[in-house]
């Protein structure tokens, strides 16, 4: 599984793994304990994660949600020391030691819990998603 086969409804919490398209949308699965199936069409603002980033302070403006992860699986592995409820100062901190430059006045509280709490899924659900980030990134440093 990759980040392109991920995704978010707004509205919606949690995670979908895009299983098929339909003619007027895609059917999705929940990605938790549950597996319950929806079909979201065009009535729904769906994200892929791999079109998901961050803002940051640096010339490119944006940092990809991949790379964000990637620094959280090598820097906290399966505990991120921090939670999705925690309170708004903990995850400021939390965002500030994994991405220095990440723009404080243009990412809010609400996408940082979002972050944890995806983290979280992806880790439970998908960890092949972000050991494949880890293999990927030591075979370029092969080369």
């Amino acid at each position: 599984m990759t980040l392109a086969e991920l995704a978010t409804i707004s509205g919606k919490g949690g995670l979908f793994k895009v299983v098929a398209p339909t003619k007027s949308g895609v059917i999705l699965e929940s990605l938790d304990e549950a597996r319950t199936k929806l079909v979201a069409t065009a009535n729904h603002r769906l994200s892929l994660l791999n079109e998901i980033s961050i803002y940051t302070t640096t010339k490119e403006g944006t940092v990809a949600l991949e790379g964000v992860l990637k620094k959280i699986h090598a820097e906290y592995g399966a505990d991120p020391g921090v939670d999705g409820n925690a309170d708004s100062t903990e995850l400021k901190a939390f965002l500030k030691s994994v991405l220095p430059e990440f723009d404080e006045s243009r990412v809010y509280v609400s996408d940082i819990k979002k972050l944890v709490k995806w983290y979280e899924l992806i880790q439970k659900f998908a960890p092949e998603i972000l050991t494949a980030a880890e293999t990927s990134t030591e075979e370029k440093a092969a080369s």
